[in-house]
């Protein structure tokens, strides 16, 4: 019965169908992308502080001083003379970032062949994209996918936006996803990996309702490929199970798997590594401000089924100003933020009765054993390190992706205006450490991230946009760091 439930969690999204907010033909112009940017970083050691280069989609190395060209082209088209969303839409886009420095290396962050019809699309490639109920902009980032690693290549289909749901008259709606793809293939570990994500969240409310309640779930799974390493833990060859049959347990997240390289790991676990997050959020929004209250409750192995992870999770608030009065100094916006992963179930994996599941080691796995990764950066919350990060000073754990995944995290972001013409923003981060179940820490690193950060447009070349940053590292987990930024970035359209 549970399976028959979640199948149907997973097929709701596509029996769905969105209805028109207007009577009249709506005109509607494709969100794009189209920029020239250059950038130059200094660092006063030779690392780039943490609020630099994290949740910047991996495009911004860890090692500097450096510079950076980007550009980025997006575009559109309706497939017939009709303007409005109610038509099918092709589009393509490309983004290219070039790093010159320590690391110099051409990332390419986004480039996808998109259809669109209505508030769906389906695309294949890379996108840059945010997943879960959080703030995206000034928090410290979603726990499962935060925007910290590169966009991993995958085949897409998903709504744009909530959609509403028929004959609720706009009062309940949805946004959903499902995502296929494959990893790099010079992982440290495992090669051939391949990856599976899916969302859905509906809201409660409508778009302009004084008060909407937000739920819904994400779930990412790495399953298939093979280990280079012998572990004991794959099949004939180190394969991992493969094929449509395991496809679909992967998926499903059914215990067991099929065929030759069946272990006893994958028959009395899942196939593949599974995590994500629950999601809760609460929306008040009034004439003069908007108040966004979220939680994110994370899972692993199967502890939050059984509530022991419950106080596992990001918990989050965003206020934002609807309305400016012109002082010379205003904040706008503003998010607090708590992320705690010390849990994990409690320190045993399994109890006496067999049911009770901790050690879930976040972003760790025993097959995939470079973790929940892309290109050495975590996918997930930037605030689970790599090891590479952190073993000048601590123990590398293992051969395992991280050596710190029981954290607490306090995170303060702000943003506003100065003098009218400034936009300022700061993310201020602290946070204590507490390394791994299998390998804690001898002492609790404390560590402090933030960064200040300005821009401003002036009136030349048709408009460009003049920004500059300092962040800073001090503490005992990453090395003490000052960085600066400058740059400037010409926006254009082809509409």
């Amino acid at each position: 019965m549970k399976y028959h439930y979640f199948l149907f969690l997973l097929l709701l999204p596509f029996i769905g169908f969105s209805q028109s907010d207007n009577k009249q033909p709506e005109v509607y112009t494709d969100s794009t992308t189209n920029y020239v940017e250059l950038l130059g970083f200094g660092t006063t050691n030779g690392y780039t502080p943490f609020w630099q280069q994290a949740n910047q989609f991996g495009v911004v190395p860890v090692l500097g001083p450096f510079g950076s060209v980007r550009g980025g082209v997006e575009g559109y088209w309706p497939m017939s003379a009709n303007t409005g969303r109610n038509v099918f839409r092709v589009g393509a886009g490309v983004e290219a970032v070039a790093n010159i420095g320590e690391t110099s290396k051409v990332l390419l962050p986004q480039l996808h062949a998109t259809l669109r019809y209505k508030n769906w699309e389906f695309y294949v490639g890379r996108k840059r994209q945010w997943v879960g109920l959080a703030d995206s902009t000034l928090g410290s980032g979603s726990y499962a996918w935060s925007g910290n690693a590169l966009p991993i290549p995958k085949i897409h289909i998903g709504t744009t936006r909530f959609v509403p749901v028929p004959f609720t008259k706009k009062w309940i709606s949805f946004q959903a996803f499902y995502s296929d793809g494959l990893f790099e293939r010079g992982r440290p570990i495992t090669s051939g990996l391949k990856f599976h994500e899916k969302a859905f969240y509906l809201r409660i409310g409508k778009a302009n309702s004084t008060f909407k309640l937000y739920g819904g779930f994400n779930h990412q799974v790495q399953w298939g490929g093979r280990s280079k390493v012998d572990l004991g833990l794959a099949g004939e060859d180190g394969n991992f199970p493969d094929g449509f049959a395991n496809y679909i347990s992967a998926v499903t997240g059914a215990i067991g798997g099929s065929g030759d390289d069946i272990v006893h790991f994958d028959s009395t676990s899942r196939i593949g590594n599974h995590l994500g997050s629950i999601d809760a959020a609460i929306e008040i929004e009034t004439y003069g401000m908007s108040l966004f209250l979220y939680r994110q409750f994370v899972y692993e192995d199967g502890s939050l089924f059984y509530l022991t992870t419950l106080n596992d999770g990001l918990y989050g608030a965003r206020i934002r100003k609807k309305n400016s009065y012109g002082a010379n100094f205003e904040i706008t916006e503003g998010v607090f933020e708590m992320l705690y992963t010390k849990n994990q179930g409690g320190d045993i994996f399994v109890l006496q009765n067999g049911k009770y599941r901790g050690h879930d080691n976040y972003f760790n796995n025993q097959q995939v054993r470079d973790g929940w990764s892309y290109f050495d950066r975590t996918i997930g919350t930037p605030f689970i390190p790599p090891t590479s990060q952190t073993d000048w000073k601590w123990p590398r754990y293992a051969n395992n992706f991280t050596s710190n995944n029981r954290v607490l995290l306090y995170h303060l972001g702000l943003k506003g205006t100065l003098f009218r013409r400034l936009e300022w923003q700061t993310k201020l981060s602290y946070s204590l450490n507490y390394g791994t179940y299998l390998e804690k820490y001898l002492s609790i690193p404390k560590q402090f991230s933030g960064l200040f950060a300005l821009q401003t447009k002036v009136d030349v070349l048709g408009g460009l946009t003049v920004k500059g940053s300092y962040a800073t590292d001090i503490g005992d987990l990453y090395r003490k760091t000052h960085g600066f930024m400058l740059g400037v970035r010409k926006d254009f359209s082809f509409y």
